[in-house]
């Protein structure tokens, strides 16, 4: 372990702690090794809904109806046969920073304003990176029934906001430097759900359905930060520091889950849908689990005589230990609809069922339209914000020919433009109705 220099601008500082390579060799690793959280991502692979903000409950039909409310395959109008192709959404995000700010700092000299309005941005929690992957392919609607396959990736890390300050501004005299608030937890999976609805009830006009989608989950990686925890304080003679390191990681593992629905068509112009997702969801890791480790503890040392030894009781580790299970977090969406017409439109609302990381209690509010100015060609809109999440307005649109349909969808951030966005979202899917 050694100290490094930081050069934030005209200023070098000599930085007198371990911890932030020790932080950032931590979570870099979890971000290259796995790609994923617990928590589900918020990307979709549907282009349609991504478009629309993710206000979908109450409009999925035929193989979207699989993945944001089954029940939908009950109602007689929201039956489609049809195969998707594939679909991909994807998308890299920050709770910080926008577009204009990387255009604005990277490669300039920072000054003191500089440094102090870029660690004004950053909230109390920390620096949060979300890269998330959701895509599926060969995906098949008959009816009443459905049949997807799908692929989700992802990776939540949060930074101690002192950590941030650290590197732009060095750590001061007597000053201890902690990292509480920090984490990252990873994991990648593939989904294979079989859904059904059903009808239970018709008058007229007035369509009541409940339906499922029973899921098979195959885990393919995962690495979940255990412990990190570490410290170091600078004293007119040197530093001393300590700090631990614990990851769990596994290479494959399987489990279960379900997502149940019920949707009411109250007319042929509106529908309300509600969906219960990943009840009783989980992934048991019992391929080669294992727990590597860091623990160290730093003597008095000075940053020009720091040898091996003013590390006492340093212990880099590999274990293997027992199978172990992670669950799937449950959420509620509700959505009311607007089906008929040029313009249709979408309002959801989404609540998380528990609090972990990639994952919130907080409500989240999404609400879309999509307008046919031409019958092949609609053009679709969409706002969402909530649930720890970046607000965004999302922009689409489709091409739809013969049975043969291109959605594509971008995000932006709260202005509209690509230069608000913290970060890049991207979403597309073809596929073929008949």
């Amino acid at each position: 372990m050694k100290t490094k220099l930081l050069t934030t601008g005209c200023r070098t500082v000599k930085t007198a702690t371990p911890l932030v390579p020790l932080l950032l060799l931590a979570t870099m690793s979890i971000l290259v090794g796995a790609g994923a959280s617990y928590g589900e991502t918020l990307v979709h692979s549907s282009a349609r809904s991504a478009a629309m903000g993710g206000a979908f409950t109450a409009l999925a039909e035929g193989v979207n109806a699989a993945r944001y409310n089954p029940a939908n395959l009950g109602l007689t109008d929201f039956r489609s046969d049809g195969i998707e192709l594939f679909a991909v959404g994807a998308s890299i995000t920050n709770n910080s920073f926008t577009l204009s700010d990387y255009n604005n700092y990277t490669g300039a000299v920072l000054s003191t304003e500089d440094k102090a309005d870029i660690m004004s941005k950053i909230p109390t929690e920390g620096l949060r990176l979300d890269a998330d992957i959701e895509a599926s392919a060969a995906s098949v609607s008959y009816g009443s029934f459905a049949f997807s396959l799908t692929g989700v990736g992802a990776a939540d890390i949060n930074l101690n906001r002192d950590i941030v300050d650290v590197i732009f501004n060095g750590n001061q005299m007597d000053d201890t430097i902690q990292i509480t608030g920090s984490y990252s937890d990873g994991t990648s999976y593939a989904v294979a759900g079989l859904s059904w609805g059903m009808p239970i009830y018709s008058s007229g006009n007035r369509q009541l359905s409940v339906g499922l989608t029973a899921k098979y989950i195959r885990g393919i990686a995962t690495e979940e930060l255990v412990d990190l925890e570490a410290q170091a304080m600078t004293t007119p003679l040197g530093f001393t520091g300590e700090g631990t390191v614990v990851v769990r990681t596994a290479g494959g593992g399987s489990g279960y889950g379900l997502d149940l629905g019920a949707a009411l068509q109250i007319s042929k112009d509106y529908t309300v849908g509600i969906r219960l997702q990943n009840v009783l969801g989980h992934i048991s890791w019992n391929n080669n689990p294992e727990e590597h480790g860091y623990i160290y503890n730093l003597d008095l040392a000075t940053y020009d005589d720091m040898e091996d030894d003013d590390f006492d009781d340093a212990e880099d580790y590999t274990i293997d230990i027992e199978p172990f299970r992670t669950t799937m977090p449950t959420k509620m969406n509700v959505g009311f609809a607007n089906t008929s017409g040029k313009l249709i439109w979408a309002i959801d609302w989404t609540q998380g069922l528990e609090n972990t990381p990639g994952t919130s209690t907080k409500p989240a509010l999404a609400m879309g339209a999509e307008y046919q100015l031409v019958s092949f060609l609609p053009v679709r809109a969409g706002y969402s914000v909530g649930a720890d999440k970046n607000a965004a307005f999302s922009f689409g649109s489709g091409l739809k020919f013969l049975g043969f349909y291109l959605d594509a969808a971008v995000l932006t951030g709260t202005s509209g433009t690509l230069y608000s966005a913290k970060g890049a979202s991207f979403a597309v899917s073809t596929g073929m109705s008949f």
